[in-house]
């Protein structure tokens, strides 16, 4: 049998945010800032005024006028990620990263090393927070379903652990949205079909799931519903996608300004790919009306590349195919997806590609020592438009 952690930081950005700030502690804090944009982490305080990820920032500043809102620092959150990460590594070698502030951990081979799931589950809470000064909530469960589903019932600060003869005793209450699988538009399918819980779904046959939602998702959450999740812990996914977004304070309409937003998303999203070490086939865009409406583009190159100003090529290009000039934008953003490891590749696309990832190098180098404004494109140096960057 398998001993599968579910380790999620709690509040993190908003945490990080406490830890290099430590005035806002005791206080309700937003990681958002711009009234266009939205909400990326709120503390426990904030939470108590119904605040949640995800929400416009003008909303969030409503219900609580008294709450600290504090703009994003996307590098902070991935160099702590990056360091929890390190500790968990040295528990286990089979470490699922989801997300910068959440993992799975399979610790079934250190049981007789390091003691029992919830041993091993106390001693990775008091690393982390006396390395680096934040909590973690841990489910521990013997596969990934449930113990997701413990780590949520136990935060902040907890842990909880479900051994498998307690399993659908803790599981059949819950309501079907805190399934995987289960959005707006399955929760509504269940709905019709009379199915509020998750004990519902699993007391309902299978052939009935499958004619009603599918053979894929009928058959997985018939799974699910009595807790069976045979899906390993897989430490070797790549990374599916690397963005950058920016929602603009006041519509944008110029096509120059538009542009230069671009390049300031292409320049964030390239640097976090080098510092990867990884290399995109496939560049996109995405533009947002004012009302809301939003437009994809990608390509798929021939070749991986990782240099800004290629990077940018496509963008602009992909931004001019629109002819949109004069249309009124809110929010602009640039996807890095097909992401490939190893650079022998790029020894093919000869000297000019050589010269412009010599330059980046030089460029990351120097604001890793002087900070990340300490050297810009030159279209970059005129200030740009208050916003909030968001990314995914």
């Amino acid at each position: 049998m398998s001993t599968i952690l579910h380790v999620d930081m709690d509040a993190f950005y908003a945490s990080v945010a406490e830890l290099d700030h430590p005035e806002l502690r005791g206080k309700a804090v937003v990681v958002g800032a711009g009234a266009r944009g939205v909400v990326l982490s709120a503390n426990y305080a904030a939470r108590k005024f119904g605040i949640r990820a995800a929400m416009p920032v003008g909303r969030a500043q409503r219900m609580a006028p008294q709450a600290i809102f504090v703009a994003p620092e996307h590098h902070r959150y991935s160099e702590i990620s990056e360091r929890v990460m390190e500790i968990f590594s040295t528990y286990t070698p089979k470490v699922e990263p989801i997300s910068l502030d959440e993992a799975f951990l399979d610790v079934t081979g250190a049981l007789k090393l390091l003691g029992n799931g919830r041993e091993i589950a106390q001693k990775i809470r008091d690393e982390v927070q006396a390395k680096e000064g934040i909590t973690c909530s841990v489910g521990i469960a013997s596969n990934k379903f449930i113990a997701k589903l413990a780590s949520q019932h136990c935060k902040p600060n907890g842990m909880l652990e479900i051994l498998d003869e307690r399993l659908l005793e803790f599981l059949h209450p819950l309501p079907v949205g805190a399934m995987w699988g289960v959005g707006p538009k399955t929760g509504e399918a269940l709905d019709r079909l009379g199915l509020h819980t998750i004990g519902d779904i699993a007391n309902t046959p299978r052939s009935t799931l499958i004619r009603a939602l599918g053979d894929a998702t009928g058959a997985s959450l018939y799974e699910l519903a009595w807790g069976r999740d045979m899906r390993d812990v897989s430490n070797d996914e790549p990374d599916k996608s690397i963005s950058n977004a920016e929602t603009f304070a006041y519509d944008l309409d110029n096509p120059d300004e538009i542009l230069r937003e671009f390049l300031r998303m292409t320049e964030k999203a390239s640097a976090r790919l080098r510092d990867r070490e990884l290399f995109a086939k496939t560049i996109g865009i995405k533009v947002r009306f004012s009302d809301f409406t939003t437009i994809n583009r990608s390509k798929t190159l021939p070749m991986p590349i990782d240099s800004t100003q290629e990077i940018y090529e496509v963008v602009r290009t992909l931004y001019k195919a629109l002819k949109i000039n004069g249309a009124r934008l809110r929010l602009v953003a640039v996807s890095l997806e097909n992401l490939h490891e190893g650079a022998h590749e790029q020894m093919l696309l000869g000297s000019r590609e050589k010269g412009w990832r010599d330059a980046d190098t030089a460029i990351d180098k120097a604001r890793a020592r002087f900070g990340s404004s300490s050297v810009r494109p030159g279209r970059l140096i005129r200030p740009s438009k208050d916003g909030v960057e968001g990314d995914g």
